[in-house]
């Protein structure tokens, strides 16, 4: 064992110390431009560090987005691990935004790459795909619960060809999107204060009282922001599952930059937004 509480214990704790916001680190092309920064490895380090130094004191979650630094191969990688460590350093949890998914002994090594006490990468919690079947991602389950990791499901996302697969009925009559909730739900039973694995389901996506959101786990809720979403939105999507939602925002804090104290302000703004749509009055 990992000796970390679990995810979900964690998680909840942040939450309710630091508010819910998950601020993601999304180096676009276009955002190094804005940030007058050049779209090389000396761009994407100066980007992430002033981030991670910007927020990570006092956001509950970082979601820093793999892809935008694999694409500078070797030395990409080198700056996401070190994004990790001084965010996780800082009192941020780390939720690694990867979507891996496969089967057998390669899902496995996926998972040790970002689920391992041990590995460079090491993070939080890890965004996964679930379409080669729910049972596919059992090595990313097992690892997690041993290193006191986490998973977001893709479950019903704010991409709208999304809906070709997860809104797809199975012959029990219940569709794709709602099977994988009722898979997660079954991996929560019993956890107390909170779940580990939580799934990903779209602010963007109006009136969801037709699932069951309640997984006792998290709802990371990408689409704050630039997609259309606002926290206003959130009991309305949400209903009764809000106080366990992760609202994801990204262009909307980032595009503050590059000034540090402009995007804490941002950050600050928005957590108060989320905090106030989501408290009980």
């Amino acid at each position: 064992m990992s000796g970390l509480e679990p995810f979900g214990a964690r998680l909840r704790r942040a939450m309710d110390e630091r508010g819910p916001l998950c601020v993601g680190i999304d180096p676009h092309v276009s955002l190094l431009a804005e940030w007058g920064l050049n779209d090389d490895v000396a761009g994407l380090e100066r980007f992430s560090r002033t981030v991670v130094e910007a927020v990570a004191d006092r956001v509950a979650v970082l979601k820093p987005q793999s892809a935008f630094f694999e694409r500078f191969g070797s030395r990409g990688v080198a700056v996401l691990e070190k994004s990790v460590a001084e965010a996780r350093a800082a009192g941020a949890l780390v939720v690694m935004d990867a979507k891996r998914g496969d089967i057998g002994s390669t899902m496995a090594a996926y998972a040790e790459s970002f689920l391992h006490k041990d590995a460079p990468l090491f993070s939080d919690a890890l965004t996964v795909s679930p379409y080669l079947g729910y049972g596919s991602l059992s090595p990313a389950v097992a690892l997690a619960r041993e290193n006191g990791a986490g998973l977001f499901v893709l479950a019903l996302t704010s991409n709208p060809e999304g809906g070709e697969v997860q809104h797809a009925v199975r012959s029990d009559g219940r569709n794709v999107g709602a099977t994988m909730l009722a898979h997660l739900a079954a991996e929560n039973t019993g956890e107390q204060p909170l779940g580990s694995f939580g799934a990903v389901v779209g602010a963007t996506l109006g009136d969801l009282s037709t699932y069951d959101l309640d997984i006792n786990g998290p709802l990371l809720a990408p689409g704050i922001g630039a997609q259309g979403a606002t926290p206003a939105d959130l009991p309305g999507v949400f209903g009764a599952a809000v106080r366990n939602v992760v609202p994801n925002v990204s262009r909307g804090v980032l595009r503050h930059g590059p000034e540090a104290v402009a995007l804490r302000d941002a950050a600050e703004r928005f957590a108060e937004e989320i905090r106030h749509a989501v408290t009980p009055s």
